[in-house]
Formats: structure tokens, C-alpha cells, sequence
């Protein structure tokens, strides 16, 4: 700023406007440079008739752009000098020259991109984890470089976990959380609902790191995107300590997929939501206030359905302690048959969660896609190429078709099962990792524990409570 304050002011055939700075900026883009895009608006609206620039790299290193505006200001009359490579834009020669520039500048700008994308990748391959902490609940960078807990922050983290098992909705969370005063990961007083739903499911807070879930498409828009296979992806374990216990967050990831499958929006206020089921009609049990204004209030959980039809359901209400107390007789004679129980969860782990069948299908099937694939664009290269019978060559490119979207659905299908089972596997693994970790007996209602042993807990017409638990055992 400083020479070319001088280097104008010192001319005495010019006049100094002013000097325009884009500080830190990328020269790629010129959509976020303010200082380059004031320059460019005084310059047409007549402040300006002559423009001084370092070099053609630093006017913008997209051809496309410094071409179209050095026309919109040859348009308005406004010369473009530029001191490195001595030219100016007026001179007949001065728009070839530039093109030529513009585009070395753009390559110079593609291969630091490739270079820098190259650094990042070799990093993910080699398993260095790297954290956006500013915007990151819960961790810092270490001195080390790696990871590092803040403890205040993990509080938070737990937090939301834990409001998480006892049946409140990501929305509510958000709620609460602002309601309390605590800021969000980027300052903000308000929450979120998609924040709260990212640190729910973001695998870095057990401790392990899923690397290039998204990518930069393009060096010249920047654009980012995710991660659907494109690129490579690497999953870390144990890549740095810990916030949530791994079985907690599993225990999470199945509660997510359990709401979703619900088909209908789930308040969830409570670790009982959704959980409790009528023995005669099949609804949900929800809460309901009795004496909400008087000093005998009451919440008790009853049918739904119970007074919708004509025929009225005859289950019981119950209430959350009542239940709480026989999830604890029920869960502890359970622990009676500890072992007999493990080993048949292990046994149901390897009959019911077993995915190579369906891997050695879904292998076969993507061979397939890719043959079928293959044929489909010889087929056009031969019709584009060579006269042939256009009946009888539609008729074997709907064929490849068909053959192709035969091929895609199963691959769906086989898909959404392999989920399913690893969702089972999950679930059986975290219930036999809870009856390894309990005592002989437990003497308190626990939200983890309910979450992750029980399926569903039915209400019969006589008052009694089935409990389903997640290894099909039931009480």
C-alpha cells in the first residue's frame, strides 16, 4: 500500500484516488474480494479512468474473470496497467497477453489446489486427525498437536447424551440448552436442532474419526461436497481420547434409527416414550396430567387410543414409577441366567448379524452394474457410429436398461438389510456388554440401561407388564 501510494502520488501527470486491498484473500474467486469489487464499482460509476495493478496473479487468477472485467471497464473508458508484466489493457496487444497470464495464473492456483488437496489426503491416509476447533464442542488442539479434552465443554457434550437416553427430542435439547444460557459451539445464544443432531451422531466424540466425509470439487468455485464415494474415506479408531463411552454412543445411533422407524413424529419427553405399548389396540401409552392445578397432580401413562374408537381399550394406566420398579425385578431376574443369556446373544449375534452372504451378492451385483454399464455405452458408440436397425437396437438398449435398474434396486434392498443387521449387531452388542458390566442385582432405575436393553414393554388388559427385551428375551 505504501509503494504505490508513492509510486502514484510521485507521477505527475496522475491523480491518486486511493489504494484497494484485499487482505488474506483468495484471488481464484472474485465474489468475497470487497476491496477488488469497490475498485471495480468506482471505477464505472467515472471515479476512476486508470488502474494500477501489482500483476495479472493478483488482478484474479480465473481467466474468465479478469477477461470479463477488463471488457466491463474497457467499456466505461478505464485503463488497466499492470506493473510486472508491462502492459496495459488499451493497447492492441494487451487482451491476448492477458489471456495468456490469466491462464498460467489459474494453472499456478490449479496446482497449488492439487497440492494442498494431495498434503490433505495423504494426512487422512496416514491417519493424522485434524479438528475444526473453533466450531468444536468439547475439544482443543493439544500441545502436541493431537486432539485435547476441555473439560468444561465435554460437560456439555454429556450433557446432551445424556437428556438424549432419557427420551428428550434433539429440538427440546436445543431449547434447554439456550434456556440455561449456554452458547452454541460457534457463540450464538440460540441452539440449532441440526447442531445438536451433529454432535449426536459424530463418531469423534468416542473417540474414533471418520476422515473426508466431504471434498472441494472444484478449485475455482470452491464448492464443497459430501462424501458419497468419490473419494476415498478412512475410519480411525482410538484416534484420541474419548468424551462419550462408545457403547453410550452406539447405544444413541439405535435410538435415532428406532424414533425414525416410528413413522411419526415422537415427543419423546421421557426415557418411556414410544417404549410403552397397549396389550389390546398395539398404540403407544402416553402421559397424561390428572389435576394439573390443584395439589393432587398426577402424570400417568395411559393408551393413546383409549377413548378414539367405539370400542374403548380396557388396559390399564400405569405410572413412570410403577414401571421403573418392575424394569428392575424384571431386568434382575434376567441377570439370574447371566451367562446362559450371553451365550445365546452371541449365538443370535452370529445367526442373525452375519453380512458376508449379502457383501459377496452386493460384489457381484456392482460387477453387474458395471457390465451392464459398459455393453449399454458400446451399444450408443455402435448406433452413433454404424447404420443399423434402430427397432432392434432400442430393444437391446432397454434390455441393458432394465437389466441396470434390476441391478440398482437389489443393491438398495441388499443394502437397507446389511444396515438393519449392523443396527441388530450393534443393539445385541450393547446388551451383552451391559449384562457383562452389571452387578449381581441392581437396585436403581438406570436411563442407559433401559435404553439399551429394552425393545418395547407391553401393558395387558390384568395390569401386567411384558417386558420385550432386545435379545428377544420375554418377562
Amino acid at each position: 500500500m505504501d509503494y504505490y501510494t508513492k509510486y502514484i502520488k510521485e507521477r505527475s501527470d496522475w491523480e491518486f484516488v486511493g489504494v484497494y486491498t484485499d487482505e488474506g484473500i483468495s484471488a481464484v474467486n472474485t465474489k468475497k474480494r470487497d476491496g477488488f469489487n469497490k475498485m471495480v464499482a468506482d471505477a464505472l460509476a467515472g471515479k476512476i479512468d486508470l488502474i494500477v495493478t501489482k500483476s495479472v496473479s493478483r488482478f484474479a487468477r480465473n481467466t474468465v474473470d479478469s477477461l470479463s472485467t477488463v471488457r466491463r471497464l474497457k467499456e466505461k473508458g478505464v485503463e488497466v496497467f499492470f506493473e510486472k508484466e508491462n502492459i496495459y489493457t488499451f493497447d492492441g496487444k494487451g487482451e491476448l497477453l492477458i489471456t495468456i497470464m490469466s491462464s498460467l495464473a489459474q494453472e499456478e492456483s490449479r496446482s497449488i489446489s492439487e497440492n494442498v488437496t494431495w498434503g490433505h489426503r495423504k494426512r487422512f491416509a496416514d491417519g493424522k486427525v485434524s479438528m475444526p476447533y473453533k466450531r468444536f464442542l468439547g475439544y482443543e488442539k493439544g500441545e502436541d498437536g493431537l486432539p485435547k479434552i476441555v473439560e468444561t465443554e465435554a460437560e456439555v457434550v454429556r450433557m446432551i447424551y445424556r437428556l438424549f437416553i432419557e427420551g428428550k427430542t434433539p429440538s427440546s435439547i436445543a431449547r434447554y440448552l439456550a434456556d440455561i444460557g449456554i452458547p452454541s459451539p460457534g457463540g450464538k445464544k440460540k441452539w440449532q436442532v441440526a447442531t445438536v443432531e451433529s454432535i449426536l451422531t459424530n463418531e469423534k466424540y468416542k473417540g474414533d474419526a471418520l476422515l473426508q466425509k466431504s471434498f472441494t470439487v472444484d478449485f475455482l468455485s470452491k464448492k464443497n461436497k459430501d462424501n458419497e464415494g468419490e473419494v476415498p474415506q478412512y475410519y480411525v479408531q482410538n484416534s484420541h481420547p474419548a468424551i462419550i463411552d462408545p457403547d453410550e454412543f452406539d447405544a444413541v445411533l439405535i435410538e435415532i434409527e428406532r424414533r425414525k422407524k416410528l413413522g411419526r413424529p415422537s415427543a419423546c419427553q421421557s426415557p418411556l416414550s414410544t417404549k410403552l405399548v397397549c396389550g389390546e389396540c398395539g398404540g403407544y401409552y402416553g402421559s397424561k396430567v390428572w389435576g394439573s392445578n390443584t395439589k393432587y397432580r398426577k402424570v400417568i401413562w395411559r393408551c393413546n387410543e383409549k377413548y378414539k374408537g367405539e370400542n374403548k381399550c380396557s388396559t390399564p394406566h400405569v405410572t413412570e414409577e410403577d414401571v421403573k420398579q418392575k424394569f428392575i425385578a424384571a431386568f434382575n431376574s434376567l441377570l439370574m441366567y447371566r451367562e446362559e443369556l450371553i451365550a445365546n446373544c452371541r449365538l443370535a449375534k452370529n445367526m442373525l448379524c452375519d453380512c458376508s452372504a449379502i457383501d459377496t451378492e452386493l460384489n457381484e451385483l456392482h460387477r453387474e452394474i458395471e457390465v451392464v454399464a459398459e455393453l449399454s455405452r458400446k451399444a450408443i458408440y455402435e448406433n452413433a457410429h454404424t447404420a443399423i436397425r434402430q427397432d432392434e437396437w432400442i430393444e437391446r438398449n432397454n434390455g441393458y436398461i432394465e437389466r441396470h435398474r434390476k441391478a440398482t434396486e437389489r443393491v438398495n434392498d441388499l443394502e437397507a438389510l446389511k444396515k438393519e443387521r449392523q443396527n441388530k449387531n450393534q443393539t445385541l452388542e450393547g446388551f451383552i456388554h451391559k449384562l457383562e458390566s452389571s452387578k449381581c442385582t441392581i437396585d436403581e432405575f438406570d436411563e442407559r440401561l433401559w435404553m439399551v436393553a429394552v425393545d418395547k414393554v407391553t401393558i395387558m388388559p390384568d395390569g401386567k407388564l411384558v417386558f420385550c427385551f432386545k435379545d428377544g428375551t420375554v418377562i
